[in-house]
């Protein structure tokens, strides 16, 4: 459970003090007023990543070169400091030496956005940075794997741009990307089969209707990765990027037997884009024995009636949730499920 988070020039708000209240909290406030921004540092500091932004200097507050995050919680005190383009990171006080020694002992974050239909919907890169996303944090070869996967793909792209390459430089980074590759497929194949049992569950609760959701993880080419690499050389030269590749593989989802993306309505893949995030909750539970935190930025206005209070029943009753919303019409005559606060320019409200 989170007490307290300090920030400093960390998006609109140069500066923070929040203790928060024990079971979590629901935001209210207008588009643009900093709801968000809360969420992003709650999941930066336990995971090390934001759903909003790829580079670390687009979350420091206009104007600064630096930005800190600072929570205090029951296991201690996690502290982040941004400047001088490098990320200092320090548990009670000490420092870590890498990503993973910080993230030991993290909590599971669960983060539920207003976007996440295109899991479902969108494209495949959607559905690889949901299981990398879980992945992570569900156990530590994953994230070995996908990091030196990624350490590797950047190297081998970098050397398909330069003209002065060679075939053996080229091959001893396919090599690498190929151990990598090959645990990062497997680890993958086996959380989408965790996964489902958990995903059928909420969907069910969700939707209340019972249809078969099944799930099927789509490699980018038959061929073993080694092989994939060396067929693909005279390709990936001309295009200047590797084409093949764990990077780009995609799982299937259907519901009753149809493809979800196809043929389900708008409303049926929303339900099943939540179960899959539900179902997060659940595996990291599961596997971590720690109750996830739940960020649920805006999307109780995306639901229906129904919908929203089948979703409220199923949130695990031992995590921390943030709910943000511009609204609550949704609660029509329903108490709020959390203490409100209100958040106006970046400040905290009563």
């Amino acid at each position: 459970m989170l007490t307290t988070l300090r920030l400093r020039n960390f998006r609109c708000y140069t500066t923070l003090n929040w203790e928060i209240p024990a079971e979590g909290v629901l935001l209210i406030g207008s588009n643009a007023q900093g709801k968000t921004s809360l969420l992003e540092a709650i999941c930066f500091s336990q995971t090390l990543h934001t759903p909003r932004s790829t580079k670390l200097d687009k979350l420091a507050t206009h104007g600064a070169d630096n930005f800190g995050i600072s929570v205090d919680s029951l296991q201690g005190t996690r502290r982040l400091v941004w400047q001088q383009r490098r990320l200092h990171m320090t548990l009670d006080g000490i420092p870590r030496k890498d990503y993973a020694d910080y993230l030991a002992d993290a909590f599971p974050v669960v983060w539920l956005g207003n976007k996440d239909i295109a899991l479902v919907s969108g494209s495949a890169e959607e559905r690889r940075s949901y299981l990398d996303f879980l992945g992570t944090q569900w156990h530590p070869a994953y994230r070995h794997a996908l990091r030196e996967y990624r350490k590797a793909l950047k190297s081998r792209n970098l050397l398909l741009r330069n003209p002065r390459h060679t075939a053996e430089t080229l091959r001893s980074f396919a090599r690498l990307l190929s151990i990598h590759g090959n645990v990062l497929r497997e680890l993958r194949a086996q959380l989408l089969q965790l996964l489902r049992p958990h995903i059928c569950h909420h969907h069910a609760s969700i939707s209340a209707r019972q249809e078969e959701v099944t799930l099927r993880y789509m490699p980018c080419g038959d061929s073993p990765l080694e092989t994939a690499f060396e067929s693909s050389m005279e390709a990936d030269i001309r295009a200047g990027f590797t084409t093949v590749g764990p990077h780009r593989d995609d799982f299937e989802l259907h519901i009753a037997g149809r493809s979800a993306a196809d043929f389900a309505s708008e409303g049926q893949q929303r339900t099943l884009a939540t179960a899959m995030l539900l179902a997060q909750a659940g595996l990291l539970q599961e596997q971590t024995g720690a109750a996830p935190i739940l960020l649920i930025d805006d999307i109780f206005g995306e639901l229906d009636p129904q919908r929203r209070r089948a979703l409220l029943a199923c949130l695990p009753s031992d995590s921390q949730v943030f709910i943000t919303t511009t609204h609550t019409d949704w609660l029509h005559d329903t108490p709020p499920p959390l203490p409100t606060l209100k958040i106006e320019n970046g400040r905290i409200l009563q």
